[in-house]
């Protein structure tokens, strides 16, 4: 099966189908990433998101704020605050900001509480400055708006990889779990078939701070601080934007909490320790 790979959205894609991928369709691939990032980037000065941040708003956010939105807030209540679509100033304070200046502030910035966003339907509005962050469900979103488009057109089977976020139809695959530790090792294996699997770790999207501290892009919104015990988790869910979500979630909460959605999931701790959901369809190695 041919592949397709390119970059956006700040990562690396790869999508694979039976049959080459001709012009038309890759145009229409990109022109759906290009409005999805002109809307939910906060790292270009033209998205909604930004002139959310500068206007208070009301800002409509278009068609994918209907899921997108309400499965965030409803994960910020789950984590009692600790995800939150809020927290891209505290990301920023940490210099993951627009020009990704990498030069953090001292201290660390708490999340405004996720009641300062007000929804109706697809249009937001702020209550207090704050900066959307969707990084927690985004890029699954995109992954599913992707492999919609190539369904519409019977480019099925197909695989779309967007770092590490994949959404597979037509068939099932094999999927190596990274190792945080060591990128070129696995900690096991799954089967994806009809569905998704995201992943989120400690080791990606990484640098150093002030006066030696390790930063990462995984914060708990409620104090603004890089999750410290968990070092990887991957969730496997009917879609990506659901996978991307609960991966997320699963460094701030047990998996109890998440009751109701249907996902299997790993998690690895900083001392290599993995737990796993019972009915995971794949294996851990030794």
């Amino acid at each position: 099966m041919p592949d397709l790979a390119f970059d956006a959205i700040g990562t690396r894609w790869t999508i694979t189908t039976r049959e080459p991928i001709d012009e038309g369709l890759r145009a229409e691939v990109a022109a759906v990433i290009e409005r999805y990032d002109r809307t939910w980037s906060r790292f270009r000065a033209d998205s909604a998101v930004l002139e959310l941040a500068a206007t208070l708003g009301p800002v409509d956010l278009g068609p994918e704020a209907a899921d997108l939105l309400p499965l965030l807030l409803d994960l910020s209540a789950r984590t009692d605050g600790a995800l939150n679509p809020l927290v891209g100033g505290s990301l920023e304070h940490l210099g993951y900001d627009r020009a990704t200046s990498l030069d953090d502030r001292p201290g660390f910035a708490p999340a405004p509480s996720a009641d300062v966003l007000e929804l109706d339907g697809t249009v937001a509005r702020l209550r207090a400055p704050a900066v959307l962050d969707v990084g927690a469900a985004g890029k699954g979103q995109l992954v599913d708006l992707v492999l919609d488009v190539l369904e519409r057109a019977g480019a099925v089977p197909a695989v779309v990889d967007a770092g590490g976020d994949l959404r597979a139809a037509g068939g099932p695959v094999r999927v190596g779990l990274e190792h945080p530790f060591d990128p070129s090792a696995a900690i096991g294996v799954v089967t994806v078939d009809e569905g998704a699997i995201a992943g989120s770790g400690v080791n990606r999207r990484a640098w150093p701070g002030q006066d030696g501290r390790r930063l990462h892009h995984v914060l708990d919104a409620r104090t603004g601080r890089p999750v410290e015990t968990l070092a990887a988790t991957w969730a496997l869910a009917p879609t990506a934007l659901l996978a991307d979500a609960l991966a997320t979630a699963l460094f701030l909460v047990e998996p109890a909490a998440l009751d109701g959605y249907a996902f299997d999931y790993v998690r690895m701790r900083t001392d290599g320790v993995a737990d796993f959901s019972p009915d995971l369809p794949g294996e851990l190695f030794g």
